[in-house]
């Protein structure tokens, strides 16, 4: 048996699927649920699968690049016309930026981020660590309220 915790974050943001043939070619937002999914075999010295501090601490800084920011193909022929709009625009490198792309991109940065052992100091002063022997299992993405997209291991 596994232990188990999730841990929810919500961003606005906008994209363009360029490859799509319908609406969704165009410039929309959606109001988006994250749910990341993070197990172990066992729990740590505190009796914890992971602090939700440090998982919070390690995903806000890149999910917060995503909050009210357009992301779109860096094919996309209106890439250079939104960059010059400002900072807020987020190319993903020759794919559109579908839910499940984006899915992939929260998990493998979460991997990492444990994999590395990353620890974090909170506003208070207090340090938080992921744990390394801690797996990501599933990283969830809301689109809408009845669509989501996920990326996980089997």
């Amino acid at each position: 048996m596994r232990y188990r915790v999730c841990k929810v974050f919500e961003v606005e943001s906008g994209h363009m699927l360029s490859k799509h043939p319908g609406r969704c070619r165009f410039p929309h937002g959606h109001s988006r649920r994250i749910e990341v999914v993070l197990s172990a075999d066992r729990l740590d010295e505190r009796d914890m699968v992971c602090d939700f501090k440090a998982l919070k601490l390690a995903l806000a800084p890149f999910l917060d690049r995503f909050d009210h920011a357009m992301v779109v193909n860096s094919n996309d022929p209106f890439l250079p016309s939104l960059l010059e709009q400002g900072d807020r625009v987020i190319a993903f490198e020759n794919e559109d930026p579908t839910t499940e792309a984006m899915a992939r991109r929260i998990f493998e940065f979460l991997r990492e981020q444990i994999a590395s052992g990353a620890s974090f100091t909170a506003e208070d002063g207090n340090r938080y660590s992921l744990p390394t022997h801690v797996v990501v299992e599933r990283v969830r993405v809301g689109e809408t309220s009845s669509s989501w997209a996920e990326y996980g291991i089997d």
